[in-house]
């Protein structure tokens, strides 16, 4: 079967139509949808989650009395290594909420157990989602000054989780050294 040019102009100009009509109505729906339906921050909290989730299966796992231990003497302990990649993502939720926090890390000995460890993990990575979950498309576009530097809050909250995911390979390592299988390589049952 042949088609005129005529025919495959007039079937293109229809298509594109379609599509603009199409596009528009979407376009509608989606400004009058909550910040929580916001496909970029669905994707962000999933993101964010999976990373925080690994990092606490990896605290409560670990043994508590390899918790201080290090690979080498200059380097973080198990513990310190959770602690930094955790007080990271609260400074990165409080810095977009317009504060301006003191960047630094807990200090161990703050820590006196596993338990309040994992507890403070736990809830450095809750908080972050609800502080995502809270945060329009817009916002998510818009740009804030952190230290020299300026970013988008989504630019900032993507440095959170690739900072968590540098973390939880380091802490690979660490399992690894200590002949373990951390939880996310273990067989799924």
């Amino acid at each position: 079967m042949m088609c005129s040019k005529n025919g495959i102009r007039a079937q293109v100009v229809s298509l594109t139509c379609a599509l603009l009509l199409c596009a528009g109505s979407a376009g509608a729906q989606a400004a009058k949808a909550p910040a929580a339906s916001s496909t970029t921050a669905k994707d962000l909290v999933k993101s964010w989650m999976e990373i925080g989730g690994k990092l606490t299966a990896m605290a409560e796992d670990f043994p508590e009395d390899k918790y201080d231990w290090k690979p080498t003497p200059e380097v973080r302990s198990f513990a310190e290594q959770l602690l930094h990649a955790a007080s990271y993502a609260a400074y990165v939720g409080e810095v977009a909420k317009g504060l301006r926090p003191k960047e630094e890390d807990p200090k161990r000995s703050d820590f006196k157990s596993k338990a309040e460890v994992v507890a403070y993990v736990k809830k450095a990575y809750a908080d972050g989602a609800k502080a995502i979950e809270a945060t329009s498309e817009e916002k998510l576009r818009t740009s804030i000054q952190v230290g020299k530097w300026t970013v988008t809050q989504m630019g900032l909250w993507d440095t959170a989780v690739e900072h968590s995911g540098e973390h939880y390979g380091q802490l690979v390592v660490y399992y690894r050294v200590n002949k373990m299988v951390p939880p996310e390589s273990r067989p799924r049952k």
